[in-house]
């Protein structure tokens, strides 16, 4: 008997992902230095940029409801474009189908999961970056779980996969590697409600810094 779910109905919490891939959550600082050390400067007008995003972004938020496709077009795609994700030699996919298969053993139940990654990022072979976006009415935790099924199902082995997760007002990444063990950890989590800086900044620099890596 084959059963078809949704990744995104029934994978839902982190113990699941790990249980399905056998992973484990790193507390190593040295697991993914990427989201905080040695990132690129940006320049004015890109600053400029991303004031404009969060200017616009809080425009649209002031107006009611902000659906998962707004948040790609005001937020996600214009901060993709100055990373340069949209440039060679990366390649973009929109709506990526994936589909996982496993057993349950006690009655030879054949589970197969279906999903779409809303972006996936190309290198070549290599995955490079998982985009998960969410509306306003999803938590960013409600994308965690998702990006990390579809990161544990890449076809990287030696490299990396990283995982971007917004819904406009929170952004997190997350990093992936299969290995000997799969293991994963995230960054801190950046919110365009802080009152003290555009944290839109350090989200272009993170992106900028997994760009020049591939």
């Amino acid at each position: 008997m084959t059963t078809t779910l949704a990744i995104s109905k029934y994978v839902n919490s982190l113990l699941e992902v790990e249980a399905t891939f056998s992973a484990q959550q790193t507390n190593s600082d040295r697991f993914f230095p990427e989201w905080y050390e040695d990132l690129p400067d940006l320049s004015a007008s890109e600053k400029e940029h991303c004031d404009r995003i969060k200017e616009r972004y809080f425009y649209h938020r002031h107006r009611g409801h902000i659906g998962e496709g707004i948040v790609n077009q005001i937020a996600i795609t214009p901060l993709l474009e100055m990373a340069g994700f949209y440039d060679p030699p990366f390649a973009i996919e929109s709506e990526y189908p994936v589909q996982i298969e496993s057993v349950e053993i006690e009655d030879e139940e054949e589970v197969i999961y279906r999903g779409r990654i809303d972006t996936l990022v190309i290198q070549q072979s290599l995955w490079v970056l998982v985009i998960e976006s969410k509306g306003k009415s999803f938590s960013v935790e409600a994308g965690l779980a998702q990006a990390l099924t579809y990161m544990f199902n890449s076809p990287n082995f030696s490299q990396p996969t990283y995982g971007f997760i917004s819904n406009g007002s929170f952004s997190i990444f997350v990093k992936a590697l299969k290995g000997e063990i799969a293991e994963y950890q995230f960054s801190n989590d950046f919110s365009l409600y802080s009152r003290r800086a555009n944290e839109l900044y350090d989200v272009l620099c993170v992106l900028k810094k997994i760009a020049q890596m591939f």
